[in-house]
């Protein structure tokens, strides 16, 4: 079926919408909830002392939309390359059942976590640090609206993930939408700067094999360590993880609600 220009238009404006409306809601959502209403109350859980200024916060939303804008974009190229039966073991996976619609939705989460993983140590790199992560680093004290402030480069790598995974692994389309809700979830609480995991009695997470914000906010703050996004086994499995990451996690997590802050001095070092 041909496609027109100007249904491609339309295509591509309510992409944006959709999922730029997500994207703020949840970046707005986070940022009001922890930064403003509960404030004083999880003061205590604040991972450091020093805010964002606004202005920060103003330009990590103007990268993230940019971000948004691209994401659709190719999203229009996925729409058009299912048209033209590109992804044929999708349309299987369509029929096959809620147990696979879960499994592979659990795969992709999994999966992407990979992907992350190793395409984030590759940027790390100092030929391609400048060209592909340098604006997501510029918040060195991360911010709910960090998620996703990008360069052109990063974010077209996170958003291949998303058009290579269905060509490769029976994935129903309706999977792609809680994908996506999972993701902008987890990345706008890794940036929110409140440690808000609970802690065991011993001071270690309640869910260990899951990164908290204090386990992103250490790659903010010294970007050698801590690459996974979601899960902790990567970083661990090949010593990426920061040495000191549970001692600073039980340090924060541990404090009573409402005491009063005291962050890590050495967490603020870049």
């Amino acid at each position: 079926m041909h496609t027109t220009l100007p249904e491609i238009g339309h295509m591509w404006v309510n992409g944006v919408a959709h999922d730029g409306r997500r994207y703020a809601i949840f970046a707005i959502a986070v940022w009001f909830t922890l930064w403003i209403v509960l404030s004083r109350v999880l003061r205590a859980r604040k991972i450091r002392e020093a805010t964002p200024p606004p202005l920060q916060l103003l330009v990590e939303f103007f990268f993230s939309l940019r971000s948004v804008a691209l994401f659709s974009t190719v999203g229009i190229g996925i729409s058009l390359a299912q048209r033209a039966g590109l992804y044929p073991m999708a349309g299987w996976a369509q029929h096959a059942g809620l147990a696979w619609f879960l499994a592979s939705l659990v795969a992709m989460i999994v999966a992407q976590d990979a992907w992350i993983y190793w395409s984030h140590r590759w940027m790390h790199r100092p030929r391609w640090f400048r060209t592909f992560h340098r604006r997501h680093h510029r918040s060195n004290n991360p911010s709910p609206f960090t998620a996703y402030s990008f360069d052109f480069g990063e974010a077209f790598l996170m958003v291949g993930f998303v058009a290579v995974w269905p060509a490769i692994f029976p994935t129903p389309w309706g999977v792609i939408d809680l994908f996506m809700f999972h993701q902008i979830f987890r990345n706008t609480l890794l940036h929110a700067g409140y440690e808000l995991t609970p802690a065991r009695a011993d001071g270690r997470p309640w869910f260990g094999w899951l990164t908290t914000t204090t386990h992103h906010d250490l790659h903010h703050a010294q970007a050698g360590y801590n690459f996974a996004p979601w899960f902790t086994w990567w970083d661990r499995w090949l010593g990426t993880e920061h040495p000191e990451y549970l001692a600073r996690y039980a340090a924060i997590a541990r404090r009573p609600l409402k005491a009063p802050a005291s962050p890590t001095p050495e967490l603020l070092e870049a």
